[in-house]
């Protein structure tokens, strides 16, 4: 029987051609287009006006800068500092999926909470506590004293900033990993095995072909999030990029400040191309999963339990010294940790969440016409907008930082020195997220039903409020609650562009951090890691692994 013939609305005046949505949905409208090439540049503004603050320096002046002994220095720095944590996140991140995914494991299950849960500490928090209990005068030292060991090694520089940092961002990789293995289809390993290929053999050319692209998606989240670390290096007196823009613009030279920010993000732009190079291999390298077989467990034999001690040691360090050296820092007497200082104000945790609240609010509004446009568009020009507002989450907080701060003094005087600067450099930051989550929420939406609202002679503005928008909500909801949380743990942002007079719980931490009065650190430092918390649990509430275990 042939088909009917469908009536198709003629694209009108308005609309832009090729810029068209999927074919059930209709055209997508200039407004919209020009709405989110809009705030697809608006992200860019802070990294634009580095680089334009860096074009009004003299060649002479910038050439200075790049050969200074120093430059070099500070570069190998950071570069060794990448390496050497995404290095260490997949040796912890990859053996410790393994185990909790595809071998006999003892509790299985609560290990594998225990290895994603020092994602709710921030790393600058996790350095303040491990600067505490393992440092010159820390509590290991103090304890060691009375038996005569005097001098213990040093925590500081290139070895604990890599510790801290691996600990609290190898989880990373371990989730990605994960998720790699629990989709594996145990077919194609059995039939290597009936090939006469060791249990080796089998994984290294069957299984870890299927692993490297989960590896790498999480390695590059570990390499970002270490590129742009501000708290941790400088808490451990290491000099990295992002470390040295910021003294660099306090002792007011500027002109360092932007170039090593050029360079930094550089160094971030590198890290994109080296991840997406190793994308595209893996796309014809890779097996393709065809079917739905688990692998076999492995049995670990007389390893289990020390397999299980070694899971638990990780999980004891990262999770366990921050607590415990704050709540001891929080139950000594006043007299002990400098009562004489600072005292912490319940306003700077409202600050915090009325200002990361804001954020979240801007974040998922400006987040819809992104994931919206993206979802629904044809084209290449569609998804424009939508991946430059990758290129905040990408850039460090200190860049962002630095640009809207000089971008505030230059141009947009009337919100220099305001939460309203603040709240911008937040979504800029953390718009990806809400892009994200948006972005599938908006892609099982059936088109029809919109059609069948135009239908009704209702516009599609309307239309969009009446049928989109209710069904897409879970995903406004959870974006909104990630541009939050994150939001209130930002640390470089929200120390530069905050306003004269206003503090919060991270702006508080830092100062009290800085002045060697950690007891002080300690309420405000719990309250965040409460509130870090709840990150997780939108992360697992989220979850969707199409497994059988």
């Amino acid at each position: 029987m042939p088909e009917e013939p469908t009536t198709r609305t003629p694209i009108p005046t308005g609309r832009l051609r090729g810029l068209t949505a999927t074919s059930t949905d209709g055209p997508v409208s200039v407004s919209l287009v020009v709405v989110a090439a809009a705030i697809g540049f608006a992200v860019l503004i802070p990294t634009l006006w580095i680089a334009v603050e860096a074009s009004l320096l003299r060649a002479s002046t910038i050439l200075g800068v790049l050969l200074r002994p120093t430059t070099a220095e500070i570069l190998f720095n950071t570069i060794v500092l990448v390496v050497g944590v995404t290095a260490g996140s997949i040796l912890l991140g990859v053996p410790l999926a393994m185990l909790t995914a595809q071998t006999d494991l003892p509790f299985s299950r609560l290990f594998t909470v225990l290895a994603a849960l020092p994602l709710v500490i921030p790393s600058y928090i996790g350095a303040f506590a491990f600067v505490s209990a393992f440092g010159p005068r820390g509590v290991l030292a103090d304890a060691l004293a009375p038996i005569g060991i005097e001098r213990i090694p040093s925590i500081y520089g290139l070895f604990g900033s890599v510790l801290v940092i691996t600990l609290y961002t190898y989880p990373y990789v371990f989730l990605t990993t994960r998720a790699s293995l629990l989709s594996l289809d145990g077919r194609t390993i059995e039939a290597a095995r009936t090939l006469n290929q060791g249990r080796w053999e089998a994984f290294k050319r069957v299984t870890l072909p299927q692993l490297r692209p989960g590896i790498a998606a999480g390695a590059l989240l570990v390499a970002l999030y270490a590129m742009a670390d501000f708290g941790t290096p400088s808490i451990m007196r290491y000099d990295v990029f992002t470390r040295i823009i910021y003294v660099e613009y306090n002792a007011f030279r500027p002109e360092f400040s932007y170039v090593f920010s050029l360079i930094l993000v550089g160094l971030t732009l590198l890290i994109l191309y080296a991840e997406g190079r190793v994308e595209r291999d893996e796309e014809g390298s890779a097996y393709v999963n065809r079917g739905t077989d688990r692998p076999g467990v492995i049995s670990l034999g007389k390893w289990r339990w020390p397999a299980a001690l070694a899971c638990l040691a990780v999980a004891a360090l990262a999770l366990v010294v921050p607590p415990a050296i704050l709540v001891m820092w929080l139950t000594r007497p006043a007299q002990d940790i400098g009562g004489a200082a600072i005292a912490f104000d319940w306003s700077y945790a409202y600050n915090s969440v009325t200002t990361s609240s804001i954020a979240a609010l801007v974040g998922v509004v400006v987040a819809l016409p992104l994931a919206y446009l993206s979802a629904r568009g044809e084209g290449r020009l569609s998804s424009i907008p939508e991946r430059a507002s990758y290129i905040g989450y990408a850039i460090p907080g200190v860049v962002i930082g630095l640009g809207l701060l000089e971008f505030g003094l230059t141009i947009a005087t009337p919100i220099y020195n305001t939460i309203a600067i603040l709240v911008f450099a937040y979504v800029v930051r953390y718009l990806p997220q809400a892009v994200g989550t948006l972005r599938t929420s908006v892609l099982q939406v059936d088109p029809q039903l919109l059609e069948a609202a135009r239908t009704l002679n209702v516009g599609s503005f309307r239309a969009f409020l009446k049928v989109v928008l209710p069904l897409v909500l879970p995903g406004v909801l959870a974006g909104g609650a990630l541009i939050f949380l994150t939001s209130m743990r930002e640390l470089p942002a929200t120390i530069l562009l905050k306003p004269f007079g206003f503090e919060t719980l991270v702006t508080y931490i830092w100062q009290v951090q800085e002045a060697a009065v950690y007891g002080k650190a300690a309420m405000p430092a719990l309250v965040l890691i409460g509130i870090s918390a709840l990150s997780m649990a939108v992360i697992l509430g989220r979850e969707h692994y199409n497994v059988r275990e």
